[in-house]
């Protein structure tokens, strides 16, 4: 295949290259556990490696730690490069470095689906921090958002961190100790150099967890303080 030439097939490229790296000798891949298909079974621990949003496999997480203990690992673009490809012939048209730029406080736009599960004790969540190559193809096909382009494939490039969530406390790295409490979204926005947006989301996922509890009002403000 040309060097300039990219295939269009769809092969989950990401997850396939997060499975083979987390494996360990003895692993057992795509193993069915209670009806469902899991990435890598490790004795009596379950490995999912979800690249999407959670929304779509919310329901099988809450049936799954039930009866087993239950580990998500969530990869997080920190650094991306955009290949755009020929829909006509799947060469590369051009090549850019993404001007986003995400980190770990970005974890909460998938938490927001799911902070009931973070309580559970057969649950952990293992966050990778990754440099990508997303491919897109403007065959007209695409989210509306991106004027009808498809993102064929996402690659790993190289894994920049890794942070585990094993409980609720592991979360107060969120609440900087020089918050005064109790505090607004505004002085964590203001602590934590996020936007109103994001520290609505990470204090609404909180709270759901547990981790801060809602004290009252300052003004239009909602007021909070560390539960743990």
């Amino acid at each position: 295949m040309p060097k300039n030439h990219i295939g269009t097939k769809n092969e989950k490229s990401l997850h396939a290259a997060i499975k083979e790296m987390i494996s360990l000798p003895g692993d057992q891949l795509e193993v069915r556990v209670d009806g469902y298909i899991i990435d890598i079974v490790r004795d009596d621990l379950l490995i999912e490696i979800q690249t999407r949003n959670f929304s779509s496999i919310s329901f099988k997480l809450r049936r799954l730690i039930q009866n087993h203990k239950l580990r998500l690992v969530y990869p997080i673009p920190q650094l991306k490069r955009i290949i755009r490809i020929d829909p006509s012939n799947h060469e590369i048209i051009s090549s850019r470095k993404s001007p986003r730029s995400r980190g770990l406080i970005d974890i909460f736009d998938e938490l927001v689906r799911i902070p009931h599960l973070i309580c559970h004790d057969n649950f952990s969540l293992e966050v990778l921090l990754i440099e990508e190559e997303e491919i897109r193809c403007n065959d007209g096909e695409g989210s509306w958002r991106r004027k009808g382009v498809s993102i064929i494939d996402r690659q790993l490039i190289s894994v920049l961190g890794q942070v585990e969530f094993r409980t609720r406390r592991d979360f107060l790295r969120f609440v900087p100790d020089r918050l005064n409490q109790p505090f607004t979204n505004r002085e964590i926005a203001e602590e934590t150099g996020i936007s109103i947006h994001q520290s609505r989301r990470v204090s609404y996922t909180l709270k759901k967890m547990g981790v801060l509890t809602e004290v009252g009002r300052k003004g239009n403000e909602l007021l909070f303080e560390k539960a743990l």
